[in-house]
């Protein structure tokens, strides 16, 4: 079921619209077409009680500044690019710098500060798909990409996020969504409590500017393995150097079994309060798990102050700065390509 309602106006006197997407057990998802943000993730926790496991703002003065990107749709390249260019068929591409002098997550006015086209509501689905065109030079990527995103609430409580694009110009494609979890509710305290599970066995070290080394390093014997369940806390504060660059978990995880096409799970988390668990499936080589070390004093849903380590992030992407590294998967679109990506999330109860 598919109901909207008006969420908040711009200063440009436009309205922005808020699609809920309810399934027959009454959970549900909440979109916007401003920035095709998600706003909120309901599902019931082990005593049926509904959860809302994202955080958020309860309005769109929130959504207009979103330093912490809370749900964003990242475009169109998710993470960092060093010194915010690159060379791209022979010519050199110069992007913002809004990260010291890095670009992250495309720049200061991305794809989670435009507003997007309703292009399709599926009641029989249960989805909708915004879209929008990204003109030529946008933030300093080339070609008019003309891109969609939809966002599909099943049945069995899976929220399916699937993108596609083309462009008449090759450019970076790398799009991802940045919503932050806390499978005890949004609002409830810290995820360090929370278990979690990576499929990997590599993942990229990072210098002090977060900028990968280029290097795959392997997992296994460091605190960045998280290929059997563990806490998010148990090695958080490790005297182990990259976590100290990173004010915890901010990594790039190179996944198992990748191949282009192929949709996989890469990844679980759960939390013992509530029940609740999440599997993430995706077709995307890499995912970047957060733990939200740099949220602080964020005022979110409900009155509630969010602070670090109260969310997680699992972003599906390509390596960060992957552009300028030759042997990390490429991000490279060319021109008249399909660009397609599928990244969902099933959430359900987990048994002790």
């Amino acid at each position: 079921m598919i109901t909207d309602r008006i969420f908040g106006e711009l200063s440009t006197g436009e309205s922005v619209h808020l699609y809920h997407l309810e399934n027959k057990s009454g959970a549900y998802a909440e979109v916007i077409d401003f920035g095709a943000i998600l706003v909120k993730l309901v599902v019931p926790d082990k005593d049926g009680k509904l959860t809302d496991v994202v955080l958020g703002y309860d309005n769109i003065d929130g959504y207009l500044v979103n330093g912490c990107f809370f749900g964003a749709t990242i475009g169109r390249n998710g993470n960092r690019i060093e010194n915010a260019e690159f060379t791209l068929n022979g010519e050199k591409v110069i992007l913002a710098k809004n990260e010291n002098s890095n670009n992250l997550h495309s720049g200061p006015d991305g794809f989670e500060k435009k507003m997007w086209a309703l292009q399709e509501r599926d009641e029989a689905e249960n989805s909708v798909t915004f879209q929008r065109v990204s003109p030529d030079g946008e933030n300093g990527f080339p070609g008019d990409f003309r891109i969609s995103v939809q966002y599909k609430f099943t049945e069995e409580n899976e929220l399916k996020i699937s993108y596609q694009g083309i462009s008449d110009k090759t450019t970076v494609a790398n799009l991802t969504n940045h919503s932050y979890f806390n499978l005890s509710g949004e609002g409830s305290g810290t995820i360090t409590d929370h278990y979690l599970n990576i499929h990997a066995k590599y993942f990229n070290s990072i210098r002090s500017d977060s900028i990968p080394t280029g290097e795959y390093s392997p997992v296994e014997g460091t605190p960045m393995d998280f290929r059997t369940w563990k806490t998010i806390g148990q090695d958080i504060e490790a005297d182990f150097e990259q976590l100290k660059l990173g004010g915890g978990y901010d990594h790039n995880y190179v996944t198992d079994c990748y191949s282009r096409g192929m949709i996989r799970e890469i990844a679980s988390a759960y939390s013992p309060a509530t029940g609740i668990a999440m599997d993430v499936y995706s077709d995307c080589p890499c995912v970047q798990l957060y733990t939200g070390n740099f949220v602080k004093q964020e005022h979110g849903k409900n009155g509630h102050i969010y602070d670090r380590r109260e969310g997680f992030c699992l972003e599906t992407q390509v390596e960060p700065n992957a552009i300028n590294v030759e042997d990390f998967h490429s991000p490279v679109l060319e021109e008249g390509e399909q660009y397609r990506s599928d990244t969902s999330y099933r959430f359900f109860i987990r048994e002790k």
